[in-house]
């Protein structure tokens, strides 16, 4: 019989020792460090199956959030699936420049726009429960998994299946949170890793990456109340180029905020009404 260490010395030549924990942890649903303290135990055929096949496609590059079905985001557990993005530790960003800016225990009317997994939109509506959440998407197979996580989580966001802010009529938020795509079609890394496997609609958006941040901020002054802002995640290298189109659009107090590592990565705008000068 094969032992719990023996498998993972074997997946070592395929896979980093800890994607090989996490695989066969889940097979066997126990935690990573559990398989530390019980290497020595026999595993069975099932068991064995279960984890080369998953080390065949993780070594054929499928993402292991997707074949784990999910991925930690602000502390909770988000389902995730093919048909949306995976959460990533630097859109938390997003998530604290939010709650920083309507602040604890706001009514605030907030949207996010291409919600994907919900992680962003579920966790504003955990963190500020008397805030009012709206998410939207284009995907209705994204909006099914968001639907889930929040049931799963106990969140209470109201879905919508729109392009952009078609859907929305007239309504007017406090405050707008985007992680939108902005990954240039041509861009040679959406060829590589985990990016093959995610979904193209969620990640590029036209010949710089730009074009849906160019539709999010000219539709801004139509759906933000007076004083409220937006917040939108972008690429390492496009903070200038997003400050120019929020500027163009007629939105003002622009700011552009680090990630943990130091890469300018989100930018923040606020609509402020015109002063009647009669």
């Amino acid at each position: 019989m094969t032992t719990i260490a023996a498998a993972l010395a074997a997946a070592r030549a395929k896979l980093p020792a800890n994607e090989a924990r996490l695989l066969l942890g889940h097979v066997l649903q126990q935690a990573p460090a559990w398989l530390l303290t019980h290497d020595d135990l026999s595993l069975d055929e099932d068991a064995l199956l279960a984890f080369a096949s998953y080390v065949a496609r993780r070594a054929g590059g499928e993402p292991v959030a997707y074949l784990l079905g999910y991925r930690e985001f602000f502390g909770r557990r988000f389902a995730v699936s093919p048909a949306v993005l995976i959460p990533r530790p630097e859109t938390e960003l997003l998530v604290e420049l939010a709650t920083a800016r309507v602040g604890a225990g706001s009514t605030a009317n907030i949207l996010d726009l291409g919600t994907g997994s919900g992680c962003i939109a579920i966790t504003l509506a955990l963190e500020l429960p008397l805030a009012r959440v709206t998410a939207v998407d284009s995907s209705s197979a994204a909006l099914q998994v968001a639907a889930s996580n929040a049931r799963h989580l106990g969140a209470n966001v109201r879905l919508v299946q729109s392009d952009w802010f078609s859907g929305l009529a007239r309504e007017r938020f406090d405050l707008i949170v985007s992680n939108p795509p902005y990954v240039a079609d041509e861009d040679s890394h959406l060829a590589n890793g985990d990016l093959r496997h995610e979904p193209l609609q969620a990640l590029a958006s036209g010949a710089d990456g730009l074009d849906a941040i160019r539709i999010i901020s000219a539709g801004a002054l139509q759906q933000l109340l007076p004083g409220g802002a937006l917040l939108i995640e972008h690429g390492y290298d496009q903070a200038m180029a997003v400050r120019r189109i929020l500027d163009d659009a007629g939105l003002s107090d622009v700011r552009v905020y680090p990630d943990f590592a130091g890469i300018s990565r989100v930018t923040e705008a606020v609509f402020q009404m015109p002063v009647d000068s009669r």
